[in-house]
């Protein structure tokens, strides 16, 4: 997703928060989670059949008609869908609005890797008190452990990015390239593209800090490594390492476009051939549906190339949970929308519109597993994307301060792509300016 800067004061205040919850005991006793269920699903049912007004802020395509559906469903409650930006375009947003104190939306898309941020901040909800610790096993270990922090659950799992290799199987059928099992493989077809015609890259990459991580993540590493307010931060370890030694080929030979993600150039890059190759989550099939419709056909899925031969190793990328902003209103109604997205008939509308579950039940079915995707020439993707969630290395841990450290990415290892920068030179100056900004807000960094 797209990573822009975010105002380090909306920042800095959630931080400084987070930090204070922190320091005045566990969440027992405080906090909307406390003292088990407060909220019954009865009172949910009577708020949904009663009705009123919902905000939500989300730009996940899929909740369109998610939310066509629960107000069929449920006629007295009007949804206000509302696309307040991708990623940190709506943090800034959220974050600006909670300090405001005014346009909190009821309900929030927040990823994973952002999510500890609001939740020590006690931004969103510890849902808890409506009962979602009940839901333990509904998701997939991953993607419940993700919204499981600080004590408390603070978000519903909307959806996991177990990553895979999209591919444009004309343009690699038309130079003879074969599909890379390996990452070195993949450096060759790079270049053996770009040779045949010079106008098509292997990918596109200008810097995003979700890619970098992932590959990180896949490749073994595991640069932070948090406990409470003592963080260690490490890009020299080994997977940081091999990442950056692979990549920097592509950047110093000049085999990756110079476009930016989620630009209108990007969408026209993989509709026309320009840009062959996306790794990326399991949730992008949806993207591809809705932003490059007339490369339908032409794409096709493989497993993420290994850094190591023979290897099964995958990461996530991506992946959102349904939140509930504290200073959001109508809080059973909302819960119920959550639920109803993410937890019931909700899930199987995602899955139709082409998102890819969190949900333990779907994940295994054979209806999900056998589903045919035309846009894919009628491959079963979901087999490989099922197989990746099984292979995600375990042991990775985010920031308590991550939105902060994407937000400085551009400005650090972001160099390496415009600049003579290396690109582990920029990993190392990410780690210091991150150190720094988390040692500033008061925790132990090193």
């Amino acid at each position: 997703m797209r990573r822009k800067t975010l105002r380090i004061a909306a920042l800095a205040t959630a931080t400084l928060l987070a930090l204070a919850a922190c320091g005045s005991g566990d969440d027992e006793g405080s906090g909307s989670g406390s003292g088990g269920t407060t909220v019954s699903e009865a009172d949910v049912q009577a708020a949904l059949e009663k009705g009123g007004n919902l905000t939500v802020w989300a730009w996940e395509p899929t909740l369109k008609d998610v939310v066509a559906k629960f107000q069929a469903k449920y006629p007295n409650v009007k949804v206000n869908l509302v696309n307040a930006g991708t990623g940190n375009d709506q943090y800034t947003a959220l974050q600006n609005a909670i300090a405001a104190g005014s346009g909190v939306p009821d309900v929030a898309q927040i990823e994973y890797y952002a999510l500890p941020q609001f939740a020590l901040a006690k931004s969103v909800d510890d849902l808890k008190a409506y009962g979602a610790e009940g839901l333990d096993g509904t998701f997939t270990p991953g993607p419940w452990a993700s919204v499981n922090t600080a004590g408390g659950v603070y978000g519903l799992p909307m959806d996991s990015g177990p990553m895979a290799l999209f591919y444009n199987k004309e343009v690699f059928d038309k130079h003879g390239i074969k599909v890379p099992t390996t990452w070195a493989e993949y450096l060759d077809a790079a270049r053996k593209l770009h040779q045949a015609d010079p106008k098509a890259y292997i990918t596109s990459d200008t810097g995003d800090a979700g890619f970098t991580t992932s590959l990180i993540w896949q490749a073994g590493g595991k640069p932070y490594k948090v406990d409470g307010t003592n963080v260690t931060i490490d890009f020299a370890d080994a997977g940081s390492t091999e990442f950056a030694t692979t990549w920097q080929r592509l950047i110093s030979e000049k085999l990756l476009a110079p476009i930016a993600g989620w630009s209108d150039q990007w969408y026209q890059g993989l509709g026309n051939g320009t840009i062959a190759t996306l790794a990326t989550g399991a949730w992008m099939p949806a993207n591809f549906v809705t932003g490059v419709p007339g490369a339908s056909g032409k794409w096709r899925v493989a497993p993420m190339p290994q850094w190591q031969a023979g290897g099964n190793a995958s990461a996530e990328n991506g992946g959102s949970s349904l939140a509930m902003p504290a200073k959001g209103g109508n809080k059973e109604i909302a819960y119920g929308f959550v639920k109803y997205a993410n937890a019931g008939e909700g899930v199987q509308t995602r899955l139709d519109g082409g998102a890819f579950p969190a949900t333990t039940a779907e994940l295994k079915s054979e209806k999900f597993l056998s589903t045919e995707f035309p846009y894919f020439g009628g491959q079963k993707a979901n087999e490989i994307f099922a197989k990746s969630a099984e292979q995600v290395v375990t042991g990775w841990s985010y920031l308590p301060f991550q939105v902060y450290a994407n937000s400085i990415f551009n400005d650090t290892v972001g160099k390496a792509y415009v600049s003579g920068t290396t690109l582990q030179d920029g990993l190392n100056s990410w780690q210091q300016a991150s150190a720094k900004y988390g040692t500033d807000q008061g925790f132990s960094v090193k």
